[in-house]
């Protein structure tokens, strides 16, 4: 860990230490290429090369992404920094590469000439990006470097930009983007923005190109204590909740004060709970034994404790370390005492369901990206239920400036970048469950209503955990719905042409609708010290 004091220095600095070799992040460019073909409308990709490397830097591959999108990609170069670290046992951290294979090239389906090329690394190497040209020529060996093998980790192809499979399959080529295998808070891997390609790639297949290694432990490029509460104060997202919205968030304290309850496995009575936790059984992993419900004192309050206290509300802030220390991931997390029943979808046709989708204890969260070399607020990743997105910063909605909105679907708080509602199902037959998404009287202000319960990163005790946050069981007890009772009702609602049979409508509808053990805590998901799922 970092001596306080220290923290924060290279934070937004627009250079980061890697260890034996140091990275800037280059987000100008000049385009090389576009890959569209000469007839018909179809999806296509641009290739570019990066402008304005500063003086003693070296590119490591080119960037790609689809046409139709703001250009706001970035690709690292590198700088070498092992003459001045006593490596002289050691093989330099950059080298040029050997020559080049050509990958693949355009032919006269194309508008224009096109050439991709791989660097090919020398031994104890690895290339870390591809090449584009318009000339057939090999590229000039000076004009990228490859990375001592020791310095780099394994990538992965996460999200296919462009395929000539549709309509040119003898001429086959796929471009992807990339991103380390591993990643996390306690992760090394640093993504360098350059894209894969190949004409005949399987997914799981290992890629000839790898991504950077943060062996520089320090994380000396993080925000320390009061940058992160600026970074907050200065982007921190509004959550707007559906204008007939009846679950609210509340605080936890609050949820505590109105008659909250822990229930042990084998004990009939449930125990209240002090406003911060502390008598909440802390650690271990989730055995089943204890989880928390509603209060039972009378139904008045129970009523009054589901819909929540939306001016107690407040964001729980986690804080932590993505793509090896290069960016923060800020992740914001809402606590709802009650998510509502669903609403399911069938073409034109709506039906609100009586329990299917109910729980008690619902956590909910988004999370900001921000770039460690700028400050800049890059991406931010809306959970939705079972999955989530992320959302480029020019894509985003905003309030007051740099802050972003978040909108909450009505019942099930799920995240959205955009009102409108999004169908959790089978979109294709315009069958799933309703996520209504819209702006009203009831938010939440992050920038300002939030608490910082985790940084690990900055050291031991210079974040404060609520003992609440240990809590580490269920949040509400075990719910199993009848579903096929619901189905049943809908399908005798339906035209004859729209009817499905109970089992196949049940299929097309998410599998945790139809019950759960109760949602855990923002500490015992996966996300906590693992990447967002995308």
């Amino acid at each position: 860990m970092l001596i306080y004091d220290q923290m924060g220095k290279g934070f937004g600095t627009g250079r980061i230490c890697l260890g034996e070799i140091e990275v800037v992040q280059i987000t100008k460019f000049k385009k090389i290429w576009d890959c569209s073909p000469s007839f018909g409308k179809s999806d296509c990709v641009s290739f570019y090369k990066p402008d304005g490397i500063p003086k003693g830097y070296y590119m490591l591959g080119h960037y790609c992404q689809p046409d139709g999108e703001h250009l706001t990609g970035y690709v690292l170069a590198a700088k070498d920094l092992s003459a001045d670290q006593n490596s002289a046992l050691k093989l330099p951290a950059l080298q040029k590469p050997l020559n080049y294979t050509l990958i693949w090239s355009s032919d006269s389906q194309y508008n224009g000439s096109g050439y991709i090329w791989m660097p090919n690394a020398p031994a104890g190497y690895k290339s870390i990006g591809f090449l584009a040209s318009v000339e057939p020529n090999e590229p000039d060996p000076d004009e990228v470097r490859c990375v001592r093998a020791d310095l780099t980790e394994k990538c992965e192809a996460s999200e296919m930009m462009f395929s000539s499979d549709s309509f040119f399959p003898r001429n086959q080529f796929q471009v992807w983007k990339t991103r380390p295998c591993k990643r996390g808070m306690l992760c090394a891997g640093v993504s360098v923005g350059t894209f894969f390609c190949s004409t005949s790639f399987s997914s799981g297949d290992e890629l000839d190109v790898a991504c950077l290694k943060n062996l520089d432990s320090s994380l000396h490029a993080m925000p320390n204590f009061d940058q992160i509460h600026a970074l907050i104060k200065h982007y921190g997202p509004t959550v707007y909740l559906h204008p007939d919205e009846i679950y609210l968030p509340s605080s936890v304290p609050w949820f505590f004060m109105n008659g909250a309850l822990l229930y042990k496995d084998g004990k009939n009575n449930g125990t209240f709970i002090n406003s911060k936790g502390s008598n909440l059984p802390a650690g271990g992993v989730n055995d089943g034994k204890y989880w928390l419900d509603l209060p039972n004192n009378d139904d008045a309050n129970r009523t009054n404790v589901k819909c929540g206290n939306i001016e107690s509300a407040e964001l729980y802030v986690h804080v932590k370390p993505a793509l090896g220390g290069t960016s923060t991931d800020i992740a914001m997390w809402i606590f709802c005492p009650f998510n509502g029943p669903a609403t399911v979808k069938i073409g034109l046709l709506s039906f609100a369901l009586n329990k299917v989708g109910e729980h008690v204890g619902d956590w909910e969260h988004y999370t900001l990206r921000v770039s460690n070399f700028s400050g800049e607020l890059w991406s931010v990743y809306f959970s939705e239920h079972s999955g989530g997105e992320w959302v480029n910063g020019c894509d985003l909605e905003f309030i007051e400036g740099n802050k972003s909105i978040v909108y909450a679907s009505r019942n099930g708080h799920a995240s959205f970048p955009h009102p409108g509602c999004y169908l959790q199902g089978s979109t294709k037959l315009g069958v799933g469950v309703r996520n209504d998404c819209a702006r009203s009287k009831y938010y939440v202000d992050s920038s300002t209503k939030y608490q910082l319960v985790a940084a690990e990163y900055l050291g031991e005790g210079v974040v404060a955990e609520p003992p609440w946050l240990q809590y580490m069981r269920e949040w509400g007890p075990t719910m199993m719905y009848d579903g096929r009772s619901e189905m049943e009702r809908i399908i005798k609602h339906l035209p004859f042409f729209m009817r499905f049979s109970v089992e196949s409508l049940i299929e097309l509808f998410p599998t945790e609708l139809y019950g759960e053990a109760g949602p855990t805590g923002p500490k015992e998901k996966d996300n906590w010290l693992g990447d967002e799922r995308w």
